[in-house]
């Protein structure tokens, strides 16, 4: 997990220094970039909200109107015109 030459003489001064700085406030540490999962990968949102997107064009593309889809969908005029406009 660690670098084989940091010793707990590093580790110790390390939170020292963030502790001059934070005093007894909260650190939020990231994963790392190549860790990190894009929003809905893990409950499957992001595949759900693509599926209906996708249902939406096609309806719009057989000829359902901008209101026909917003009413159905319970989306609003202007996010069903950048679902079929854009993509």
């Amino acid at each position: 997990m660690f670098h084989p030459r940091i010793t707990s003489d590093h580790m110790v001064h390390l939170l020292n220094e963030i502790q001059k700085y934070m005093n007894g406030g909260l650190v939020y540490i990231p994963k790392s970039k190549g860790l990190r999962k894009k929003w809905g990968e893990n409950s499957g949102s992001r595949k759900i909200l693509n599926l209906r997107n996708d249902e939406i064009r096609q309806k719009f593309l057989d000829g359902d109107t901008i209101d026909q889809l917003s009413d159905r969908f319970c989306l609003s005029s202007d996010t069903i015109k950048k679902i079929v406009y854009t993509k």
